[in-house]
């Protein structure tokens, strides 16, 4: 099972977490490694990593794993939503965002959650405006083209295809199983990628 850096990069490459977009926003430079001869941006998976260590200890901060919502408008990111909620205990919102969910108190949908996670901040755009109004905590999987507007902590990487979505899920839910102790990190975390992919 990966227990490095290098296995989980590694992981990152199989899953093309590392291609980017054609476009790429002001913001995401920081993050971008280099272009290809065909104007692809590369993501420095070095970072990515990083910043998927920073985002589980935000999460695992957070006592009650029932106050994180985890959304997704993509198709391809439902499963690996419910996925991450299952073994992680987060609240997932897979399909339509409802408009209203954090800032409408009339309705029975309302919630208040400690911290949003999105899978695309274009896509996610409703949710995060909603965050924004209520003062809660972003994180987001962002793309190189990715407006980072509202978003508090971006984890760069490919948020366009179905096995990178699902491996950014995995790498997150596994860490913050280690994080919180349920995991242990000599032995590995044995459910498989696969399990998230849509």
């Amino acid at each position: 099972m990966a227990l490095t850096k290098e296995e989980d990069v590694q992981m990152m490459l199989v899953c093309k977490t590392h291609l980017g977009t054609r476009n790429c926003d002001y913001r995401m430079k920081r993050y971008v490694f280099r272009r290809t001869v065909d104007g692809i941006h590369i993501i420095h998976l070095g970072k990515t990593w990083e910043k998927i260590m920073v985002a589980a200890r935000v999460i695992a901060a957070i006592e009650n794993p029932a106050d994180i919502i985890v959304a997704s408008q993509r198709p391809y990111g439902s499963r690996a939503v419910l996925k991450f909620s299952q073994y992680t205990g987060t609240l997932a919102m897979a399909g339509r965002w409802m408009p209203g969910t954090l800032t409408n108190q009339i309705t029975t949908k309302y919630l208040e959650p400690r911290l949003l996670i999105v899978t695309d901040p274009r896509t996610d755009s409703q949710a995060l405006k909603e965050a924004s109004y209520a003062n809660i905590p972003v994180l987001a999987l962002c793309d190189t083209d990715s407006p980072l507007e509202n978003v508090d902590i971006a984890i760069p990487a490919n948020s366009k295809g179905k096995e990178s979505i699902a491996l950014l899920y995995w790498l997150l839910a596994r860490e913050v199983q280690y994080l919180r102790g349920t995991l242990n990190r000599a032995t590995g975390w044995e459910v498989m990628v696969d399990s998230f992919f849509w």
